[in-house]
């Protein structure tokens, strides 16, 4: 069965508030029983002590039971308790009018037998109405019955009446319900009424407040709903509105942020596209301009025009090449095997591999090495070479004539730097963040023959990153580009 993410929470919060509603009514009732059996007991106690008392105030005044036990009605005037009952003159033949009816004595049952015979046929109906004075029998010192049924008296609870320290008497009390007074029993029906009621209530009130608060917290997944899936179509300008710092405004902020990254990312895509079809077109171009000028007789077909032919398919296929090397580098399909290195000898190696070349150039050359000791990386060895050798012919692909490279390395206790600086032409401030993107170059021009193809420092970006390091540029202080490559140290040998 599917449920909506608004009926989900509609039904949980329902659920949470009807869990406690209903254990707030169990523990009121619980509390609500509680007190009133406490309280009914009491004032049982209470209203037993008071019977005593008028019958030990009878047997001082009279010296024996045998007035009670030859006036029933007296003996229902004691359990009463009201004094206009006692001093009644016709009431052992005409009990007053206003004594409830269970209360009084009934000529069909055998004398002395109490409680009434319709008493226990209400009890054996199942009522719960047993009120305390249909409860209590009366026995003398010698446990002779004055009131009660002899059948009865074993489940009875014995209670001395005291006299002066002189026992002239028990009253038996039969077991039965704490609350058995009809006004109790009422006043426990309507409480119990009135909680059910309130526990109606406010589940209704809780759903009448839930659905409007659970349409207004998922409102904002609709709408990132809505906005994620026109991103989807590729509408990455589409953005979600935020009104909270909670977890969903949160939420709403990584949606903007992705949708933001994508547009860069489709940006980037169709420039870089756009990149490739020109870099690519250049070098066809003049290749099939000097195919169409030899087949046109303008040049000659000797070993002169071979040769350009022949310089323009190696341009063009050091472009694909690294081309194919920057999206293997990019995918992460570039193999590394690394080992415990030391950078400072391969450094060297391609440094002096280089000379010759920055001689020829015009360009000096030199390498600083500041260590207190051999350190390594953890390296792959060829990966690494490569990326110093793009850095050395980018310098010396754009440093002018007369100009100087200095390299320097130096490290601190976790991380190894390693600083390209050259001399002119520097860059732009703009340009800077912006040397390690593929086929980007400073020059507006984009001829081959005065650079590379814009490929190395990307491809150098891709190793450093491989090898969890860093390259960043910056400007330096020669005049030129200052490159620094930094990666962690492993340990020192």
């Amino acid at each position: 069965m599917f449920f909506s993410i608004r009926t989900k929470v509609f039904l949980t919060l329902l659920l949470a508030v009807c869990l406690v509603v209903l254990g707030m009514l169990a523990l009121m009732r619980w509390s609500f029983e509680a007190g009133l059996v406490e309280l009914a007991e009491t004032r049982q106690q209470e209203r037993i002590t008071h019977i005593r008392e008028r019958l030990s105030q009878l047997y001082l005044y009279h010296g024996s039971w045998e007035p009670l036990k030859a006036n029933p009605a007296l003996w229902l005037g004691i359990l009463s308790g009201r004094g206009e009952f006692l001093h009644y003159p016709g009431w052992a033949h005409d009990p007053p009018a206003r004594m409830p009816g269970w209360l009084r004595y009934h000529p069909e049952d055998p004398p002395h037998a109490w409680p009434p015979q319709r008493t226990l046929q209400a009890q054996q109906q199942g009522r719960r109405h047993r009120p305390l004075e249909l409860r209590l029998m009366l026995l003398d010192a010698q446990g002779a019955i004055i009131y009660a049924r002899p059948e009865l008296l074993r489940e009875a609870r014995r209670i001395p009446i005291v006299l002066d320290t002189q026992r002239i008497g028990e009253l038996a009390l039969l077991p039965g319900p704490s609350i058995s007074e009809l006004g109790e029993l009422r006043f426990r029906e309507r409480q119990r009424n009135a909680l059910l009621l309130f526990g109606l209530f406010m589940m209704m009130l809780t759903a009448a407040l839930a659905f409007p608060l659970a349409k207004h917290l998922v409102r904002p997944v609709l709408e990132y709903q809505h906005t994620t899936r026109r991103q989807a179509c590729g509408d990455y300008s589409q953005r979600v509105a935020v009104h909270s710092r909670d977890e969903l405004g949160q939420l709403g902020r990584d949606i903007n942020a992705l949708a933001e990254t994508l547009a860069r990312n489709e940006l980037a895509r169709r420039r870089w596209i756009a990149d490739i079809s020109h870099e690519l077109r250049t070098p066809l171009s003049l290749l099939r301009a000097h195919i169409e000028a030899l087949q046109d007789g303008v040049r000659p077909l000797d070993q002169a025009a071979l040769d350009s032919l022949h310089q323009d398919v190696e341009r063009l296929g050091r472009l694909v090449n690294d081309l194919h090397e920057l999206s293997l580098s990019d995918l992460g399909a570039l193999s590394y095997r690394k080992a415990h290195i030391q950078p400072a000898v391969l450094l060297a190696e391609a440094v002096d591999a280089l000379r010759p070349a920055f001689a020829e150039a015009g360009l000096a050359l030199a390498l600083e090495i500041t260590q207190t000791h051999p350190v390594s990386v953890l390296a792959d060895a060829g990966r690494l070479a490569q990326l110093f050798n793009n850095l050395l012919h980018n310098s010396l692909h754009y440093t002018q004539r007369g100009g100087q490279l200095l390299i320097r390395l130096h490290h601190d206790k976790t991380t190894l730097s390693i600083d390209f600086q050259d001399s002119a032409p520097g860059v732009a401030d703009s340009s800077l963040s912006r040397l390690c993107e593929p086929l980007y170059r400073v020059e507006n021009s984009r001829n081959q023959q005065s650079g590379g193809s814009g490929l190395g420092l990307a491809i150098c970006k891709n190793i450093a990153h491989a090898h969890e390091g860093t390259i960043q540029a910056h400007h330096s202080p020669l005049g030129g580009v200052w490159i620094q490559l930094q990666l962690p140290l492993c340990s020192a040998s």
